[in-house]
């Protein structure tokens, strides 16, 4: 809950007359869209690229919303009556972040941030997991990991709250995970990778890797950055690091490392752990050989919590897979869905493939555009097709860039009627209907902006 005093306080915000008798007025949770207002809610009403939050503002308080945050210069269309409280700022946005800012600064909460090309949303999932063995856990709910959606996550913590779990998204603008680090103030920064997402916006991968380092340059001296052994761009952060380092991967010259990695395909993995002089053996609910990694980094924010390894590994070995991303989900024709259709690029692309390869069945990969590659696009779709042709009985491809995936494929010596070239994801699930064989594994992968997650409810079981 938050009073009227908090609101203002953290905004820098002007009270219009006529609202809440006095400062101790409460309102509940904060939201951006009026569709999500609840009774005693703030609405914010930013000002994005397509919609402007202010011509919904009517909708929000018909949803119940009794607290306004909006620019100074917005008109209400109506009078707006009693007891709503209308708190005017310069800048909406900047006033919902200033606020996290100031909520973030009242509690003790130990704060987890997690930036990186890819991994960042399991990440996230499985050290929350863990973690909770221990402590009083919050992490960002969905995808709230932006600029808008950072601090609504960090609106959420309370005084219960023992350690809080954030992603960062970034990749728009040099500066935006500084920013994202000044709002949440985290003492543990986690950088999974550093790949071609965002490549288009970044320019070089030298300059994606900088924006990535943000986290951790944004660190306080008293702080531990997870890092990366496998990735030279990763590895390189622990120059500007200004607490402690704490090395994670498959190279034996880490703190924590993994070798005898198997992937047992839908059954899990199972690796040998090393930290120290010590050798666990350890099989986890995790899909594919890629996921070792993701266990790693949350091993590695516990061990840097003070956790002890029991209850690091009971909270690995009892990770819903549910919680991921990436999950499996009964198809048509007693088929079998690997649903990993919210994001894609060319290393996540190979590591989907890689785990379909393990499959036991027909392997179907439906592959679509993979955005934001910038002059890596080409040569980033090429190597996915080249894969594919290695694991795929029977290729669809959707879009123009996922075109590119099918051509390089035939090329390569796929039959051309191994391959289907879809326009759109209906066409896509129209031909997979009339396909698919039974007992077939079907991979469905592509950027977040192609709403591929369409195909994947065409081709659920009833």
């Amino acid at each position: 809950m938050f009073t009227l005093e908090d609101i203002l306080t953290g905004t820098g915000g002007t009270l219009e007359p006529g609202g809440p008798g006095g400062t101790e007025a409460a309102f509940g949770e904060v939201v951006i869209d009026s569709r999500q207002a609840t009774p005693g809610s703030v609405f914010v009403a930013l000002r994005g690229e397509v919609h402007d939050g202010h011509a919904f503002v009517m909708d929000a308080l018909g949803h119940g919303a009794r607290g306004l945050l909006v620019a100074r210069t917005w008109a209400p269309p109506v009078p707006l009556g009693p007891g709503i409280a209308v708190i005017r700022v310069d800048d909406p946005l900047r006033a919902l972040q200033d606020w996290a800012r100031h909520w973030r600064s009242r509690f003790a909460t130990r704060v987890i941030g997690i930036t990186g090309s890819i991994g960042k949303t399991s990440t996230k999932e499985v050290t929350a997991a863990v973690l909770a063995r221990r402590y009083t856990v919050l992490k960002s709910p969905g995808n709230l990991n932006s600029q808008t959606g950072l601090p609504l996550s960090v609106l959420k913590l309370s005084a219960e709250t023992q350690v809080a779990v954030f992603e960062m998204a970034g990749g728009e603008w040099m500066g935006e995970i500084t920013r994202l680090a000044e709002i949440a103030q985290p003492e543990i920064g986690v950088i999974t990778n550093v790949s071609y997402s965002h490549l288009a916006n970044m320019g070089t991968m030298e300059r994606l890797a900088e924006h990535k380092a943000e986290l951790v340059r944004a660190l306080p001296a008293q702080s531990t950055a997870v890092l990366n052994t496998d990735d030279p761009y990763v590895i390189a952060m622990r120059a500007v690091a200004p607490g402690r380092v704490f090395t994670y991967g498959l190279d034996p010259g880490a703190d924590l490392w993994a070798d005898e990695i198997e992937s047992r395909g839908l059954a899990g993995v199972q690796f040998t752990l090393h930290t120290g002089s010590e050798r666990l053996r350890i099989r986890l609910p995790l899909l594919g050989a890629h996921s070792v990694h993701t266990a790693l980094r949350a091993a590695g924010v516990a061990v840097a919590l003070g956790m002890n390894w029991r209850d690091i590994l009971e909270g690995l070995q009892t990770l819903d897979q549910q919680q991921l991303r990436l999950i499996v989900v009964p198809g048509v024709n007693n088929t079998t869905i690997i649903d990993d259709s919210y994001n894609a690029n060319p290393a996540s692309s190979l590591a989907a493939l890689n785990l379909l390869s393990e499959m036991p069945g027909a392997h179907v990969a439906v592959l679509g555009d993979m955005l934001e590659l910038g002059e890596y696009a080409r040569e980033g779709h090429v190597k996915v097709a080249l894969r594919a042709v290695d694991v795929v009985d029977h290729l669809v491809v959707v879009g123009q860039l996922g075109r590119i995936i099918g051509e390089e494929a035939l090329a390569a010596g796929m039959d051309r009627d191994q391959v289907f070239f879809a326009a759109t994801n209906a066409q896509a699930v129209d031909h997979l209907r009339r396909v698919l064989t039974p007992d077939s594994y079907v991979l469905i992968k592509g950027s977040h902006g192609v709403h591929m997650e369409e195909i994947v409810e065409g081709l659920r079981a009833p």
